[in-house]
Formats: C-alpha cells, sequence, structure tokens
C-alpha cells in the first residue's frame, strides 16, 4: 500500500538534483486562471428527518444542562460502522452534504461514497465537495465527472501547477512552486443538512473501513450533532471560500491539455456513471462495534441513537495557515491541553515524532508529575518509515523521561482480535487521538509530529466527557494492547527492549521487530536528504 501522507517534499542536495532535472524537462508548469468563486455559506438544519433527531438530542441535552450548550456525541472505532454510518447520512441527508476530505481513493469504498453523493444530488440535495488535490492524478476525470451532475459542486485544495502524470511527475513538475505546494489539507469532515456530522482520522478508501485485502488501518472517528455541527460547518465554509479552493472545472483545461476537444459535461457524467453503476452494494452491517453497538443506518431507520452528551471545543487551522503566522494551531491548542493535566495523559498517533519542542514539554509533565503514555506504530506497522525514522531518534529520551511507549505489532494485533478482524491483511494505527485525565478527549486528523504543526491543515476536536475517554482507554488498554510491545531500556544501559504478550507468555526482544540491517541502513540514507521539519 502507497504511503498517503504528502510526500516529505525534498531538501538541500535532493532539491538540487531535481531543479536540473526540470530544466532537462523543459520548464515549469502553471495553473490557468482560478475563474470565478461563487461564495456559498452552510444551510441550517432543516425540517428533514435528521433535522428532527437533531432536535430531539437537543432537548435531551437541555435536560442535563440548562446552562452550558451540550453536543451529542458517539465514537465510531470500527472500520465496517464508520463506513456504514458515512453511507447512513448521505443517504438520509435531504438539502445538504458538505464534504471535505485529504483523500478520495478509487476503489469500492471511494467509489461507492461518490455514488451515494451523486444519489443525493439527484433527490435535490446540494453537495458540496472538497478534496486535497495531492492524490488525484489520474483521477480528475471522475471527480470533474461528479460535479458534472445536478447540484454538486466540487472544489480542489492548493492544486499542483502540473495536472498531467502520476504522483511523482507531477511534484517533480510542481518543485519550482514547492513551498506552496508542501502546504495540504489533511481534514476530514462529512456534515448532513446542518444537523449530523462525522469528523476524526479516516480518509476515504479501502483500508480506512477494513475492506483491503493487504493492509488495514486502526481509526477512529467521531458522530456529532448539537451546536458543534454549526462550528465544523462554520469551518467548512472557510475552506470552500478561501482562495485556495479552485472550482474543479477551471482545472479542466489545464487537464485536458494537449486535446482538441475537451469531454463535454454530458461524457463526463456519461462516465462517472458507469463507473459507478456496477458496484455492488456496501454489506449490510450486522455485528456489534468494540463498544457494543451496532449500525448507525439501523437505528436511523428506527429515529433513535445512542449518544453521550458533553461540550465541545472545535479545532480548526486557518485554509491559509502556512502562509499566517496563527496564535494557536490545532495542534498547539491540543498540547496546551495536554500540559494541563494533573495526573495522566494517554496519546495515541501513527506518526509521533516530538522533537526538541516536544520533549521539553515531555520534560515539563514529567516534573509536575504527569504520567504520558504513547501508542505508535512499529516499524512492522507503519505505512511511513522514514517518518517512523524520524520518531525512532526520540526514543531512548523519552523512555529515561519516564514515558511509558508501546509500539503496535500487526502479528501481535492479529492474535489478539480486540482492535479488528484482519485476517490476512496488515494492521497498522492511523486513529490520532488522547485523553487527557481520563475526562477530556482529544480527537481528530492531525498527528503528533512537525507536519501536523507546521505545513498541513488539520482539524481536531476537544471533548470534555468522561464517558466517552473511559471508551477511549478501554479500546486502547489494556488488553489492546497486548496487540502492542511496550518498550523499556535494559538495566544500567540505554539499549532499547521490546516486551510482548501472546497466548499468556512474556517474550523479550532485544532486536528491533521487523527492522533488518537493509532497512536500517536504507532509512539512514533517506534521513540524510529529508529535514525532520517535513516529516
Amino acid at each position: 500500500m502507497i504511503a498517503r501522507r504528502p510526500h516529505p517534499l525534498l531538501s538541500a542536495l535532493s532539491w538540487l538534483l531535481l531543479a536540473l532535472l526540470l530544466g532537462l524537462a523543459g520548464g515549469c508548469a502553471s495553473l490557468p486562471e482560478p475563474g470565478p468563486r461563487p461564495v456559498s455559506v452552510a444551510r441550517a438544519p432543516g425540517e428533514g428527518m435528521l433535522g428532527r433527531l437533531a432536535a430531539a438530542h437537543a432537548a435531551a441535552a437541555a435536560e442535563v444542562s440548562a446552562t452550558e450548550p451540550l453536543s451529542g456525541l458517539r465514537l465510531l472505532p470500527n472500520g465496517v460502522h464508520a463506513l456504514d454510518a458515512r453511507l447512513a447520512l448521505v443517504q438520509r441527508a435531504e438539502h445538504s452534504l458538505d464534504v471535505q476530505y485529504y483523500l478520495i481513493q478509487r476503489d469500492d469504498s471511494g467509489l461507492q461514497f461518490l455514488r451515494a453523493l451523486r444519489d443525493a444530488a439527484a433527490r435535490g440535495v446540494r453537495v458540496r465537495l472538497l478534496v486535497d488535490d495531492l492524490y488525484t492524478a489520474g483521477e480528475q476525470a471522475l471527480f470533474a465527472g461528479l460535479a458534472a451532475h445536478p447540484n454538486v459542486s466540487l472544489r480542489l485544495y492548493n492544486p499542483l501547477p502540473a495536472r498531467q502524470g502520476g504522483l511523482t511527475t507531477r511534484l517533480l513538475l510542481s518543485l519550482h512552486e514547492r513551498e506552496r505546494i508542501n502546504h495540504r489539507m489533511h481534514n476530514k469532515l462529512l456534515v448532513a443538512d446542518g444537523a449530523f456530522a462525522i469528523a476524526g482520522g479516516r480518509n476515504i478508501g479501502d483500508e480506512y473501513f477494513m475492506r483491503s485485502r493487504s493492509a488495514n488501518f486502526i481509526d477512529m472517528d467521531v458522530l456529532a450533532t448539537g451546536p458543534v455541527v454549526a462550528e465544523l460547518a462554520a469551518g467548512f465554509d472557510r475552506y470552500w471560500n478561501s482562495e485556495r479552493a479552485w472550482p474543479i472545472q477551471a482545472l479542466m483545461a489545464a487537464d485536458a491539455a494537449g486535446d482538441d476537444t475537451p469531454p463535454s459535461p454530458e461524457a463526463l457524467r456519461a462516465a462517472f456513471d458507469e463507473q459507478v453503476r456496477q458496484l455492488p452494494p456496501p454489506a449490510q452491517v450486522t455485528l456489534l462495534d468494540a463498544l457494543g453497538r451496532g449500525s448507525l443506518a439501523a437505528e436511523l431507520a428506527q429515529g433513535r441513537l445512542t449518544l453521550h452528551h458533553a461540550p465541545v471545543r472545535v479545532l480548526v487551522d486557518a485554509p491559509d495557515k502556512q502562509l499566517e503566522t496563527p496564535a494557536e494551531s490545532a495542534l498547539d491548542a491540543t498540547l496546551q491541553a495536554m500540559l494541563g493535566a494533573r495526573e495522566e495523559v494517554l496519546i495515541a498517533s501513527p506518526y509521533f515524532v516530538p522533537g526538541q519542542r516536544g520533549l521539553a514539554m515531555l520534560r515539563q509533565a514529567r516534573d509536575h508529575g504527569i504520567r504520558i503514555r504513547v501508542l505508535t506504530n512499529s516499524i512492522a506497522a507503519t505505512d511511513e518509515p522514514i517518518v517512523y525514522w524520524g520518531y525512532s531518534r526520540y526514543r531512548t529520551a523519552m523512555l529515561e523521561l519516564g514515558v511509558t511507549i508501546h509500539e503496535l505489532s500487526p502479528e501481535l494485533v492479529q492474535r489478539s482480535g480486540t482492535l479488528g478482524v484482519f485476517g490476512g491483511s496488515a494492521a497498522r494505527l492511523h486513529a490520532k487521538v488522547a485523553t487527557i485525565d481520563r475526562r477530556w478527549v482529544a480527537l481528530g486528523s492531525l498527528n503528533m509530529d512537525p507536519r501536523s504543526a507546521r505545513l498541513n491543515t488539520e482539524l481536531g476536536l476537544l471533548i470534555d466527557s468522561p464517558a466517552l475517554a473511559w471508551e477511549v482507554e478501554q479500546l486502547m488498554q489494556p488488553r489492546a494492547l497486548a496487540g502492542a510491545f511496550r518498550l523499556a531500556l535494559a538495566p544500567a544501559g540505554t539499549q532499547l527492549q521490546w516486551h510482548a504478550s501472546a497466548g499468556g507468555e512474556e517474550r523479550l526482544l532485544t532486536d528491533e521487530p521487523g527492522a533488518g540491517w537493509l532497512t536500517r541502513l536504507k532509512l539512514g540514507l533517506m534521513s540524510l536528504l529529508i529535514s525532520e521539519d517535513m516529516l
């Protein structure tokens, strides 16, 4: 499975070499004129089924607290239930869908999702879809075909100037705008009828919903209703109406460069319909998720939902984050909340590169008696080995500060069965979630790394809910951590040890599991070309 993070665009020597190649290739690509960007805003909840259900939960929340606005919340820890929830909201929407994703893949999950958006538009629902442009290579016609349907508007965020070829070609021919294109929109959000929203770590693709044969992600989203939805919708509007969101029609002229007759809207529409016509219907969800809850589609059909009520703070970066110098990014706000802990912070992050600033914060937490526990990927689990290499340089220092570190093991996860049924596929952590003092939950798209801090835009939620924090704790420990190695330092030394528990037996490893000498050599050489602030 290819990496799904923005490429850590190369520095120094690699940049010079690529610049020479670019010159030999014959010049620099450029974007066309953007054309008109009609301004539009989110719609308030209507009188439809989702609006009525949201109103009922608002009344229930008012009974819990008459003074503090509370939102209704539900974790979505299992992939099949997370896809079911998205499709259920799209299928139940009656007047608006606002959808924002870093990545939508051309596979069964991605095409089923796009087909559901088309079907909603055919019912008269206004659909606004915003997708980051980085991984749209070869998919512009697919997205343009959806946008050719009535009631659908589609924009690409921060498009690369090179519109032709695969990802590597487009990056090479766009390196004259390296600073700009290294800024990506990593947000993940769906808002249905202004009444319900889903936010979290999942993109749209088979591996995010436990449907890939090769590798699947352990991830986390939250379903929300109440005041938080209006804030999320307002955040979407900021991106939709920003100068970095380009209507796809404005880019099609560049996409069709060299063609005498670009495809007509009718041809694009017909091609899209043909691609999604023979897709199998999504599988009906009959099993309970890891928290003992069933299908959202089934609950919506019955007109009832099981939700927690809690206050929520929305953390959303500015669309022009890299150009601005914001007082506080989404990651900064999350870290400040963690520093406010009194006892304990539990962090799950697939890409964890603390840097010197992070080490200083961990030292500050230790000095205040705060316990820090981290769950991240092992080298065998990660889909980003070079980012893992950046993290690995800080493990000894973190352990010396008293941080508890667990690394997800694909082999142990498959044996434990507590984080999902992976079959023959590899298990990888992709969830970005934390608990603070078993009261607060921080959840969203942001990783604990320099890229989320400075380069990507991110979306996060800070939820004051002991009930949700307890659920996250149950998912992450102690049974779930039977699928992970616990790291330790050997007595009287700095050598790392990996402790594993499987089948009631304890194992101690002194060589890094899954990292042979060739892997270490390759990563060491790559690390010389990529600066840490790009990871």
